[in-house]
């Protein structure tokens, strides 16, 4: 099973932008060369840094903790990015409920 990951990345104009993968370094080098690998909305937004990340677990997980995450006011983000919370409490932060015993 793959790890996936969610990140946030920090435009040059300090939006968040929220993505997962299971190699962030991989895709941050994907979202500043641009291209079709890369996104739309992170063109002409560099530089580009990641702001938090952390180890999600697999796909289907990701995809819901990511949903959330993009729901989420800045402000709240922000906060997230301050407290960098691990795994489980930002689980709690977003309210996820996962399948885990």
């Amino acid at each position: 099973m793959q790890h996936w990951y969610l990140y946030l990345i920090r435009t040059s104009e300090g939006a968040l932008y929220t993505g997962i993968a299971t190699d962030i370094e991989r895709r941050l080098a994907d979202h500043r060369r641009g291209g079709t690998r890369g996104s739309k909305y992170l063109r002409s937004r560099g530089p580009l840094e990641i702001a938090y990340d952390v180890p999600i677990g697999d796909r289907a997980l990701a995809l819901r903790v990511e949903a959330r995450m993009k729901k989420l006011p800045k402000v709240d983000k922000e906060r997230v990015v301050a407290t960098s919370p691990d795994r489980e409490r930002l689980l709690e932060i977003l309210a996820v409920v996962t399948s885990e015993v």
